[in-house]
């Protein structure tokens, strides 16, 4: 007898608890069954560019399905294994946010509990555990329990799954409980290509009383839903679209503990079992809303309920990604999770009226419920904490500023129903609102937002950062000064912009960058090639202040972006999108929201996560110039770079290739440098001085004068002194950019991409921090497919198309490690291996074509016997064969003219032939294979020698009686 029983008896007062049900589960399969309990992973992916989150059980072990594992790894060892997976469905394919809190059973977190089984057990066992598990070990009552099956299709040639149905049935599921279902409902794919297979549901009907409820299976009812699904791998979808079967068969299930917990506590929503009533209880006690009571849509009123579940849920989903690593931040799964800190916090303060901070109280109620199952998040709790009230508070307060532009713009354009696309722009763009939030809060006010002109806005930003005005094209027109409108200021003694405010920042006690706000006077505006003293709403254009704290396109530097504010009047956004230098003059591309005037007074705040990421780009490339100097020698020069948020890009002189190894060391350069956390000293001094300092790095441009100078690690005062070799050891440049405090910000630095652009000149691409380690994360996964190909290579293969397929894995994989985002010296030393592979591969299929024609040809010549013609058909895979075949006849019986046709499986029949040189030039080769392939309906073509072609099975009778034909006429 099981001990360990999670479940009472239906009908008792005690329920199971959630942590009971779980570890119920990892015990069954863990003790009972022989299989390996292994932790979850972290919900950021390893190595996955497809994917922002670990979205189900599998994602770990997609290797083993793929076939890509390497043979020598732990992963490869495993054959049972069970676990509990933490999940992530947001962004991407697997996207349930915006379903969160509209119902009860959508989530963004949920954790997948999950065994499997990599060649070992299949289908029989897996329905036989599951069942067990079930009714005897949870004791969930048989007659509400419904199964489904894969019930074929005809159009891919796939009976039904009547194995899956006849176990089920075996183990006692009475067969009106047994239910066929088509492809979209009980066949698994893991994508366009790769492993797949039919799978067998198990659902639950919430309401039983002894009903019949198989009308309401996968019908979409909340009372009869499906609670675990058996995958069994057993087929391969080729890239031509066919099903192959898989050498080994996999099982892979995967169930809700979120909705098995439901069922096992007798609740009719996953918000009511102790998954969630915790978490609920602490909203409750933190906020000034009624308790939560589970109404949803019409009687939810005030949405107060809706409120709950998504704060409910968005905590979890938040402490979790933070303890793995993902922090919200401005692109890719990072981004996601700012979009749901931000839907959090507005549900927190608008529907439930909650005090800042809330968010961050509900981490103890968070780790009290999952705490014990992933204990990472009790080690990080006062991280979560910190993280969580630093975002939530930048974002009430651009919260409550968008509320009031919100107000005051619906008040304004009454009667109209239409939110002005450029205000809610400027929300999106400036404030970082979400556009699904924007979307709400004007739901809220009963009023539209064009969401078409919205897109377009977006198409528009998206082109321009992908690189502005096309070739042909003139640059914008608002932004840069015509020499007319530059002489006009300078002669109206228009002071230039002081733009020292950019340097302003400082480094908090935490760690973190402080930037100031910077307060201006609008001097002129700017607009088609002409200045103004006014610019009326929604036009874009130019504005020129007296003073500014936003970083100018200079250096190689992107500029800032960010917005501005009227003083006293905090509810209007001027989005500042650009930002460039002209004659002393700083302009700044600002989408007018309103009227703007000369001599407004404006706050301007810069876009700080878009500075910090330049920042760092621009520290990490004179790190990375003095590694190449370092490594490469004194005469290497840079001769350009570009910084962005995204990456830094850097062109140096070079007297030749960059080798692997050399790669290796620059980065290692780096590294030492990043680990030694050099202060980055910064000072303006007079040009000429500047010039003396011995080891100097500049680029041939012009410098202003004073000029300023970046130093690592050595006061730059100590580096101006006579005599100083202090330059020759560390990097000192003359850079006007803005740049980290210490060298340690930087984390990482990934070269990415290396390539000569001309004789001479190489050019670098990098990335640092968190995409330096994604980078390396995987380069490391690649390695170990090219490791696990290598090894597959070196097995005895006496199979053509199996060796076909490896050459095919081999480009295919060629391509993706070109393309893909990695360290280049690791890029360098997989295409070599890569290429090694694609060579022997090539060469063992000639080798193995050569063997399959000698044996078919010293066949046909036993056959023939030195006749003067030989016309046949033979078993070829591939035209080259057939090819060979005729070539190695014609070689051991020179005097015979030979024409062999060869039907294939998919209709269509090779044709190959070569004409004896005694017979030319009455007999030609290449008229001999077009009259037999058209014959086949096909085409054909060669020299009077040898010819080849292809046609259609149904005229191949025909066809050979036309080529005796040919040739008797020919002879």
């Amino acid at each position: 007898p099981w001990r360990w029983r999670c479940s009472p008896r239906r009908g008792s007062a005690a329920c199971p608890s959630a942590g009971q049900i779980r570890a119920a589960f990892l015990r069954f399969f863990e003790e009972r069954h022989g299989h390996r309990r292994l932790p979850s992973a972290p919900v950021r992916p390893r190595g996955d560019p497809s994917l922002l989150f670990v979205n189900a059980g599998m994602n770990q072990f997609k290797p083993i399905f793929l076939g890509t594992v390497h043979p020598r790894s732990e992963l490869a060892q495993h054959r049972r294994v069970v676990n509990s997976q933490k999940c992530v469905r947001a962004g991407g394919k697997h996207n349930d946010l915006e379903d969160v809190g509209r119902d009860t059973y959508h989530h963004t977190f949920f954790e997948m509990l999950g065994n499997w089984s990599f060649g070992d057990y299949f289908k029989e066992e897996a329905c036989s555990m599951a069942w067990e598990l079930l009714t005897d070990v949870y004791e969930i009552p048989r007659e509400r329990l419904y199964v489904t099956y894969f019930g074929g299709d005809p159009s891919l040639g796939l009976s039904a799954d009547e194995e899956c149905r006849d176990v089920w049935l075996s183990l006692g599921v009475p067969a009106s409980h047994v239910l066929p279902f088509p492809l979209k409902d009980n066949f698994w794919e893991m994508g366009d290509t790769g492993p797949c297979g039919p799978c067998t549901e198990i659902h639950y009907d919430h309401v039983g009383g002894g009903r019949n409820a198989a009308a309401l299976v996968n019908q979409g009812s909340p009372d009869v839903v499906e609670i675990w699904n058996l995958v069994f791998m057993q087929y391969s979808r080729e890239v031509e679209g066919n099903l192959l079967p898989l050498p080994q068969h996999h099982v892979d299930t995967g169930m809700g503990l979120e909705r098995l917990v439901t069922v096992l506590q007798n609740k009719q929503s996953n918000y009511d079992t102790d998954l969630f009533t915790p978490i609920l209880d602490a909203i409750h006690k933190g906020c000034r809303a009624p308790r939560y009571q589970g109404l949803v849509g019409a009687a939810d009123v005030g949405r107060v309920n809706m409120a709950y579940r998504v704060v409910a849920d968005h905590m979890r989903t938040l402490c979790v990604c933070i303890t793995d690593g993902i922090y919200p931040g401005f692109s890719g799964a990072e981004l996601v999770l700012r979009r749901i800190l931000r839907r959090a916090v507005r549900f927190c303060s608008e529907v439930l009226q909650a005090p800042p901070g809330l968010l961050a109280s509900l981490v103890p109620a968070v780790v009290e419920v999952l705490g014990d199952a992933y204990p990472e998040l009790t080690r990080n709790a006062n991280q979560i904490s910190d993280i969580i009230n630093e975002n939530e508070a930048a974002f009430l307060s651009s919260l409550e500023r968008g509320r009031c532009i919100i107000e005051r713009t619906v008040q304004q354009m009454e009667p109209s129903k239409n939110f002005p696309t450029e205000v809610a722009w400027s929300l999106y763009g400036s404030l970082g609102f979400p556009l699904d939030l924007i979307d709400l809060m004007l739901e809220e006010k009963g009023v539209n937002l064009d969401s078409a002109a919205f897109n377009e806005l977006a198409l528009e930003d998206a082109k321009r950062k992908a690189g502005g005005p096309q070739a042909g094209q003139p640059g914008n027109t608002n932004t840069h000064l015509d020499v007319h409108s530059l002489a006009w200021l300078q002669s109206g003694n228009v002071p230039a912009t002081d733009d020292s405010p950019k340097y302003a920042y400082t480094l908090g006690q935490h760690g973190q960058y402080e930037f100031s706000p910077c307060q201006a006077t609008v001097l002129m505006l700017y607009r088609d090639q002409s200045l103004h003293k006014e610019v009326g709403a929604g036009q874009r254009c130019g504005v020129i202040l007296d003073r500014t704290n936003f970083y100018a396109e200079q250096g190689g530097q992107d500029s800032d972006q960010g917005y501005m504010i009227r003083l006293g009047q905090q509810d209007v956004l001027f989005p500042v999108e650009s930002v460039h230098l002209c004659g002393g003059y700083v302009i700044h591309e600002v989408i007018a929201v309103e009227t703007l005037r000369a001599g407004d007074q404006v706050q301007l705040f810069v876009d700080e996560a878009q500075r910090l990421a330049c920042m760092t780009n621009h520290t990490a490339t004179h790190l990375l110039n003095f590694a190449l100097r370092r490594v490469l020698g004194d005469s290497t020069e840079q001769r350009g770079s570009h910084v962005t948020a995204e990456q830094l890009r850097f062109d140096f002189d070079t007297k030749g290739h960059v080798t692997v190894e050399q790669l290796q060391q620059v980065e290692q350069v780096v590294q030492d440098l990043i680990q030694k956390n050099e202060v980055v000293h910064m000072a303006e001094v007079p040009l000429t001085l500047a010039r003396r300092v011995q080891g100097l790095r500049a680029v041939d441009e012009g410098y202003p004068d004073p000029v300023r100078i970046v130093s690592l690690g050595v006061p730059v005062e100590n580096v101006l002194t006579c005599d100083s070799e202090a330059a020759m050891q560390t990097s000192v440049e003359l850079c006007c950019g803005t740049h980290l405090l210490q060298t340690g910000s930087v984390e990482d630095l990934a070269i990415i991409s290396e390539r000569q652009l001309v004789k001479g000149i190489s050019r670098v691409i990098a990335v640092t921090g968190g995409r330096a380690k994604e980078a390396r994360e995987v380069g490391q996964c690649l390695a170990m497919e090219v490791d696990s190909l290598s090894l597959r290579m070196k097995q005895r293969i006496t199979s053509i198309p199996e060796m076909q397929n490896l050459s095919k894995e081999v480009g295919q994989l060629t391509k993706v490690v070109s393309s893909t985002a990695m360290p280049q010296w690791q890029r360098r030393e997989l295409q070599t291996i890569l290429k090694a592979l694609q060579r022997t591969a090539n060469t063992a299929i000639k080798k193995l074509e050569l063997q399959q024609a000698e044996k078919a040809a010293q066949i046909l010549l036993a056959k023939y016997c030195n006749q003067p013609v030989i016309i046949d058909t033979v078993p070829a895979d591939s035209l080259s064969i057939l090819m060979k075949v005729v070539n190695q006849l014609c070689d051991k019986s020179p005097g015979t003219s030979v024409l062999l046709l060869s039907p294939q499986a998919s209709g269509e029949v090779l044709c190959a032939c070569q004409v004896s040189k005694n017979c030319l030039p009455t007999f030609s080769a290449a008229d001999w294979a077009v009259a037999v392939c058209t014959q086949m309906e096909g085409k054909a073509g060669g020299s009077p020698i040898v010819a080849k072609g292809s046609g259609n099975a149904r005229g191949m009778q025909g066809a050979l009686t036309t080529a005796l034909e040919f040739a008797q006429s020919k002879l």
